[in-house]
């Protein structure tokens, strides 16, 4: 089960594709974004989730809405995942799973990432959320759908 509609966002600090440390709280608030979990990088429904939110990017930058991945992934792998796939935007490694487990986005007994979506807003409220497993390109239709509201 994913993290309610209204609840804040739980905080955390990753490093990321091309040099990239995010703060959550620090670095986000004020601007509404998208964290978006997934399994693991180079698999079919996670390849074609990132290249998804890859073709639509720039309705999301038009909407000045910047997107995240996070996954397990370390960030040699996802740096690779990024340029093989052309990806506009960051990636994010929590190998320890601990913001996996933060955001309810992990699986408990094999420790792998759900696939959930959300929407945060700029006082960094949950304000959208899409999980579904294997309706991967649905996640990015979801939260264009829910920004435009």
């Amino acid at each position: 089960m994913a993290l309610k509609i209204g609840t804040k966002a739980p905080d955390f600090s990753l490093k990321g594709t091309a040099g990239l440390e995010l703060n959550l709280h620090q670095d986000l608030a004020g601007k509404t974004f998208i964290l978006y979990f997934y399994p693991k990088d180079f698999t079919p429904g996670c390849t074609a989730e990132a290249c998804e939110f890859r073709d639509q990017f720039e309705a999301f930058r038009n909407l000045d809405v910047p997107v995240y991945g996070i996954s397990r992934d370390n960030l040699e792998t996802h740096e690779k995942f990024k340029k093989a796939h052309r990806l506009p935007f960051e990636l994010l490694s929590d190998e320890s799973g601990k913001v996996c487990k933060a955001y309810d986005a992990l699986i408990p007994l094999i420790k792998m990432p759900k696939r959930i979506t959300y929407l945060i807003d700029s006082e960094l409220k949950i304000v959208g959320v899409f999980q579904d497993m294997f309706e991967s390109k649905a996640h990015i239709q979801s939260m264009l759908n829910q920004i435009q509201k």
